[in-house]
This record gives structure tokens, sequence and C-alpha cells, in this order.
């Protein structure tokens, strides 16, 4: 038995790297082709920023592809050997659906990980770059700190918000401080025209102080506010959880969002990055019992079709589910694992049924 799993294994992902590699390299090109004018347009922009805005957008289009890719390498492998009868040669010998896919869960899972490689670490690296660049679809979403945008950070109960900031969020302009106390009630407001963060605490200049009680507003040329302020966005961060990693979405969701999205956005998210690394084995699942309701060679047609169709309908409720728990409708746990343990169950279904064949 060990030599067929490692045979099977072998051609599964032989098929998977083709499939996602050619279907990747393919996409990456029409990409860099139509942007291609915007690229050489950047300041400083050479020969080389072509290839390298490619390079920038490849872990996000691999990790678009990888689940897709995984179900049709698997039907692609079962098809092959249904068609040379040696499909049924593996159920002779007393191998059942499960241990089938027993035999490819270690390649499902590495691809699993492989997934959330690239969503958490190649995608978040890559971003800035790609905001700042700001072609096709990302100069829509360019960051724009310090350029019009509100910057919003939190300390214990307080709230800060900045009309303006530099890049990395340590200098501001037209601050105010909420300062709330432990039920939120507001007890004063603080107006600074500008705050410099100078060895870890906040330096106000030309403050203006409001108070709950009616009382006359105190004015101050200088304060020092001495509040651990967390910035939403600074370095490399980015407000797009799909480009955040699994740390930064913990940032924004201990300080509630900052004001920027709706914490449930980046509770799905980091949910949903925990169900990619078992989509390829759920893929898997869904292409097994499939091959035992075809496993005399008729109907490969159908067969590959129906697959597909299964397949698609997963990616298109997943989708669908991660709206739901963004908008808050659903659960974050739910919008992540609902749609895997849906078709989990589904593949348990057809499993069963194909066994009583």
């Amino acid at each position: 038995m060990g030599t067929l799993a490692r045979m099977l294994t072998r051609m599964f992902t032989v098929r998977f790297a083709m499939i996602l590699i050619g279907v990747s390299l393919f996409v990456v090109t029409l990409d860099v082709i139509t942007y291609v004018n915007d690229i050489l347009a950047l300041k400083g922009a050479t020969a080389w920023a072509v290839p390298y805005y490619g390079l920038l957008r490849l872990p996000t289009i691999m990790s678009s592809f990888i689940g897709i890719s995984a179900l049709l390498a698997a039907l692609l492998l079962l098809t092959e050997i249904s068609n040379s009868n040696e499909l049924v040669a593996v159920w002779g010998t007393g191998v059942s659906q499960l241990r089938l896919i027993g035999m490819l869960t270690p390649i499902a899972l590495i691809i699993g990980a492989l997934s959330f490689g690239l969503n958490n670490y190649a995608i978040p690296m890559a971003a800035p770059t790609l905001h700042a660049w700001g072609i096709g679809d990302y100069g829509e979403k360019k960051l724009k700190v310090g350029e019009g945008d509100p910057i919003w950070m939190r300390s214990g109960n307080d709230i800060l918000r900045a009309g303006t900031s530099n890049p990395q969020a340590t200098v501001l302009r037209d601050v105010i401080i909420f300062r709330r106390d432990a039920k939120g009630i507001l007890q004063e407001q603080i107006m600074a025209g500008s705050a410099e963060l100078v060895d870890g605490r906040w330096e106000l200049r030309d403050v203006t102080m409001y108070y709950q009680e009616d009382l006359p507003p105190n004015r101050l040329d200088r304060m020092i506010y001495s509040g651990l302020m967390r910035p939403a966005a600074a370095g490399s961060r980015s407000g797009d959880p799909e480009e955040m990693s699994a740390r930064d979405l913990e940032y924004f969701i201990e300080n509630a969002g900052f004001g920027i999205r709706p914490t449930q956005v980046y509770e799905t998210w980091l949910m949903k990055r925990m169900t990619g690394i078992v989509t390829a084995l759920l893929m898997i699942a869904i292409a097994v019992p499939l091959s035992v309701r075809f496993k005399r060679g008729g109907g490969l047609g159908a067969m590959f079709a129906i697959g597909v169709g299964l397949g698609f309908a997963f990616f298109i409720v997943d989708g669908l589910a991660v709206t739901l728990g963004e908008l808050g409708m659903v659960p974050p746990w739910m919008a992540a694992w609902m749609p895997p343990l849906i078709f989990a169950t589904l593949a348990g279904v057809m499993i069963s049924r194909a066994e009583a064949l």
C-alpha cells in the first residue's frame, strides 16, 4: 500500500503543480501586459519593474487558484487511472475511499500549508509595494495615510483621531483625543494642532482642552500625553484584511478595528485564514467518491463536470459566507467554517452512497 500511496501522491503532485503554475503564469502575464505602460510610467521605473510587478502579483494569483487546482488535479488523476482501468484494480485490492483520501492527505495538508504561507506571509509582504505603486485595482485601494484620510488610535479607554499623518504615524496634525471613563462616557476632549511621538510619549502643541463639566476651556502651548496610542496604519500595515497577516488581524481585533472597519471583518478573515489549510483536502474528498460512481470507465466526462461544478459551488458559497461574516449577519466562525463543514458533510454522504453501490 505504501507503493500505491507514493505513486498516487507523485501523480497528484505533478498535476497540481502543472495546473497551478500554468494558470498562475498565464494570469500574471495577462495582468502584466494590461498594465505594462503604467508600470513603466512609474517614477524611476526600468525594464526590471515589469517582471518585478509580476513577481509581486504572483502570490495573490496563486492563492486564488490553489483550491481549484487541487480539485482539477484530483479529478484529472482519477480520470486517467479510471480510463486505463487501474482504478478498478485499486478498488479490487480492498482500498476504501477513506483510505484513498488518507493516502493523499499528507500532500493535501502540504498544499494547505502553502496556501497559508502565501496568504499570511507572501501577500502581506507584497501588498505595501503594490499599494504604493497604485497600478490597476490598487489605484483605488491605495492607502493615503497623511493625504486626507483620518488616522484612528486607541489607548485604554481613550480614542485619538488625527486628520493627517506621516507614513509611520509618529507625527500627527489636527489631533482630537477623546478621554473616556471605564463606561465609555466622555470626560474630556483634547484638541491639538500637532502631536509628535517622542520617547514613547506624545508631545502635543497648540492644545485646547474641553471638559465634561460646564468649565471654560483650557489652552496650552505644549502638553505631554503619556498614553500608549497604537496606530492602525503604520509601516507595512494595510487596512485590507485579505492582505494582512494573522498577527496584524489580531492587532486590529484587539483594538476594535480602529474605527476603520467593524471588528467582525477582521475576525472573519482571521478564521478564513485557518480554513484555507483544509481546502485542498476537501477538494480531494469531493473527487474520490465520484470516481467510485464511474469506476468502470464510463461517463468520465460527466464525473469531471460534476466535480468541477461542486468545486465552483464551494467557492461561491465560501465567498458569500465571508461577505455575510463581514456584514455581521452571521458570526465570524460560522462565515469561515460553515462552507467547509457543509461540503465535508456532502462528501461524507457521497462516500456512504458510493460504498452502497
